[in-house]
């Protein structure tokens, strides 16, 4: 989903809860109501009292539109926010913003793995050049340093991901770029899905913001618990670090890691796919 755009002109201009519990979160004064959402200056009502957050986050097209995963995934990519290195070739390129559900709240401990082209337009399937998985942090933000990625036939430019809260799906999704004359072709582009691009310098920064279709509340199962969970008899320890291809047991169960990664509390193998492979 991206960041919406201001209706109309002057005093007339709507402001979503979604922006506004951005800015919010970027100066860090953020008022919490007793149920875990946000209290923003339009929900007060009578007696100063906010009601409880909306089912969505207002901006007219609900949770994050899926995807093809395109043949272009691998599974295992490393965890790390940068894609290149300062040899790099291509034009630099900043991705950032906020993951969200549906009650507008933002999401930590977010799963986002990213995949894309090289500047030629080639993916690299022998090794993880432009691929890489990170976290949301607390505030459900991320960032991603990479670079625009080329074209190839039949494809306008893109940049593939995969985001999963802990204990829901895997959403697959594609990220696009404004102004780019084979949006009118490209058969799979939705404008549903377009960042917002600026130039800086002689690079570009965009800005988009996700929202799963998972619900919250008071006892929000996406809300990572504070202390790790009590091992039931298996192997599987929060605070690990894995190595794809390691096996673990949790509740009598065995699993593989399909990816690199630490473990943390609330990424239990059953409840990260991504992650863990039963058997």
């Amino acid at each position: 989903m991206t960041p919406e755009a201001t209706e109309g002109s002057g005093d007339d201009r709507r402001i979503s809860r979604k922006t506004l519990l951005k800015a919010a979160l970027v100066v860090g004064a953020v008022p919490l109501l007793a149920g875990g959402g946000v209290a923003l200056a339009r929900d007060a009502g009578s007696g100063g009292r906010p009601p409880a957050p909306t089912p969505n986050c207002d901006d007219g097209d609900g949770p994050t539109h899926e995807q093809i995963e395109g043949p272009y995934f691998k599974p295992n990519s490393p965890l790390r926010t940068s894609l290149v290195t300062s040899g790099t070739p291509g034009v630099r390129l900043t991705v950032s913003g906020y993951v969200f559900g549906r009650a507008c709240k933002p999401v930590p401990g977010v799963l986002l793995d990213f995949w894309q082209a090289d500047t030629n337009g080639a993916y690299d399937m022998n090794g993880f050049a432009f691929r890489g998985h990170q976290f949301t942090d607390q505030s459900g933000a991320f960032s991603l340093t990479t670079i625009v990625p080329g074209l190839y036939p039949g494809r306008t430019r893109h940049i593939h991901v995969k985001a999963q809260a802990p204990g829901s799906g895997i959403l697959t999704t594609q990220l696009y770029f404004p102004d780019e004359p084979r949006n009118n072709t490209d058969s799979i582009f939705d404008p549903a899905l377009l960042m917002n691009v600026r130039d800086v310098g002689s690079a570009k920064e965009g800005t988009f913001d996700f929202v799963l279709d998972i619900a919250q509340g008071p006892t929000d199962p996406t809300d990572p618990p504070t202390d790790p969970p009590t091992e039931p008899g298996g192997s599987w320890a929060a605070g690990t670090l894995y190595n794809a291809g390691d096996r673990v047991t949790y509740g009598g169960v065995a699993y593989r890691c399909l990816q690199a990664h630490s473990a943390m509390a609330g990424w239990e193998p059953p409840n990260v796919p991504a992650l863990w492979e039963r058997g």
